[in-house]
């Protein structure tokens, strides 16, 4: 089984963000299904610590010019393509993500191992971390639509 980092956690958001018969499962249980899920050790120690990180990071406080526009550097730039850096602006623009949670969304894309990320696994990774920060309910709702019910996100 070819699993990667991203597919531990979006396994473990699906199955564990609502409807999990045990509300506070400990963490060598939830190690435990996933390693009888077929999920390699590696993978999912990484992927808990990604999960570590992402709780220990709060969005931070940035002071952002309403005028202003991110510039991606390169390593963003291999790792996000246009559809992704397009899809983040239109959610900066429409008011779901804030500068400061596009910028953490950023950087738990940065933190994970792959060399690219598709526009389905980025909806997923936001959806992660909307869920994981106070106060962004209604965001992670709006996207919530977006990526459980399908509905065409943007128009190019």
């Amino acid at each position: 089984m070819k699993e990667n980092v991203l597919d531990v956690l979006m396994y473990l958001f699906q199955n564990y963000m609502d409807d999990h018969p045990d509300p506070d499962p400990d963490r060598e249980s939830i190690q435990s299904e996933l390693l009888a899920a077929g999920f390699r050790s590696r993978e999912v120690q990484q992927a808990f610590e990604w999960l570590d990180s992402l709780a220990d990071r709060q969005a931070i406080s940035l002071s952002v010019n309403p005028s202003s526009y991110r510039i991606y550097v390169q390593p963003e730039l291999a790792k996000l393509d246009v559809e992704c850096r397009g899809f983040l602006l239109f959610l900066e623009q429409g008011g779901i993500l804030g500068s400061e949670t596009r910028e953490l969304v950023i950087d738990r894309v940065m933190a994970l191992q792959a060399d690219d990320i598709g526009l389905q696994q980025l909806k997923w990774i936001i959806l992660m971390v909307l869920f994981n920060q106070p106060g962004q309910e209604e965001a992670y709702a709006c996207l919530e639509d977006m990526v459980f019910d399908e509905i065409p996100g943007y128009l190019h």
